[in-house]
């Protein structure tokens, strides 16, 4: 999955946001648990920016006004 920029996540409207946001929060939650089982990670980097796209959808949608 891309990551998203603020702008792009302005454009999305309230379903996308809710798809995208449960695609990166198992994407994140499946490289944390192979980080648990022991493999190697393959971008560290990628994390970081998993999280911080799942913060910037949660914020934008804070400012629309939606629930969550």
């Amino acid at each position: 999955m891309a990551i998203l920029k603020p702008k792009e996540i302005r454009k999305l409207s309230a379903r996308d946001l809710d798809k995208r946001l449960n695609e990166l929060q198992l994407e994140l939650a499946k490289e944390r648990a192979n980080i648990n089982i022991g493999a190697t990670v393959s971008s560290p980097g990628r994390l970081k920016e998993i999280r911080k796209t799942i913060a910037r959808i949660k914020t934008i949608r804070k400012e629309k006004g939606e629930k969550g």
